[in-house]
């Protein structure tokens, strides 16, 4: 976004671009790295449209919305016109969890999609309702992000595998931890720049679990120890202030043009003083994982 809100397709579609150059497996459009619960409907279908000709899955961000949840069913059904192979779908404001088990089935009536059940630090599903959630035959795949609660995540990995079902790591803070617990993949905020670096810690990982090499297992810690220096500098208070965090590291490479560097809904209290700290030490550890 420009610091007005507005967007440029174009932008997003090189930026897009580069993301699967650099090695990321699939993309995830209006989630909230991407601020979507501000973009209207047609501004995120169009976005889908762009993401999907490049050859990768393609998941779409449905809930959390200021407009509310008639929006977010017609943004589920734009989705999967438009496109999208899955939604992500954010915890609903209802709690109860006959409300919640009926959010997900209305967001998978609405889309014709299979979903992505999410659990949130900042709305965390109780451990019986997340059950419910996972049991729902549209629901196809796993998200933990509790942030530091690691039993919680421990808990909901375990529940989700032992559904069958996969596990996409949503752990900025307990990423390599998340691998070893149980997740696959990862979809994460902390791979909207320097995608290189998670690309590394799951390959590494996956090298590690296949190969049972000692060499292998010492390089998935090395490049886990460097996620975490990633992380530490960019999810941290004020943690909204990480998307703002992730533009600055964007077009420090050049993937987003510094007039859409700007992050319209970063909290007052993020200091920009902070971008030099974090742009220097996330370009030594894109070193160290290219050496």
């Amino acid at each position: 976004m420009r610091a007005d809100g507005s967007t440029d397709p174009e932008v997003c579609e090189a930026y897009f671009g580069q993301l699967v150059r650099g090695g990321a497996g699939g993309l995830a459009v209006a989630a909230h790295t991407g601020r979507g619960d501000h973009l209207s409907v047609a501004t995120k279908a169009e976005l889908v449209r762009r993401a999907a000709t490049l050859g990768v899955p393609v998941l779409a961000g449905v809930g959390g919305s200021v407009e509310g949840r008639m929006h977010d069913l017609e943004w589920a059904a734009a989705a999967g016109q438009a496109g999208a192979d899955a939604l992500l779908v954010f915890p609903p404001d209802e709690t109860e969890p006959d409300a919640v088990v009926a959010h997900h089935r209305a967001v998978a009536d609405a889309s014709g999609l299979p979903l992505v059940a999410f659990d949130l630090y900042t709305r965390p599903h109780p451990l019986e309702t997340l059950g419910r959630v996972l049991d729902l035959p549209e629901v196809c795949a796993f998200k933990p992000a509790r942030l530091h609660d690691a039993i919680a995540c421990q808990e909901t990995i375990a529940a989700a595998r032992s559904r069958g079902l996969l596990v996409l790591s949503g752990e900025d803070r307990m990423f390599g931890a998340s691998l070893m617990w149980g997740a696959e993949g990862a979809l994460v905020g902390l791979a909207a720049a320097a995608v290189q670096i998670t690309v590394a810690a799951v390959d590494t990982f996956a090298a590690a679990v296949h190969t049972s090499a000692r060499d292998a297992a010492a390089r998935f810690l090395d490049v886990s120890a460097i996620v975490d220096e990633v992380a530490r500098v960019t999810f941290r208070p004020p943690y909204e202030g990480y998307v703002q965090r992730m533009l600055w590291l964007a077009a420090d490479e050049g993937i987003v043009p510094a007039e859409f560097a700007v992050d319209p809904h970063r909290p007052a209290e993020l200091d920009d003083a902070e971008r030099d700290e974090v742009v220097r030490v996330v370009r030594q550890c894109r070193d160290q994982v290219r050496g």
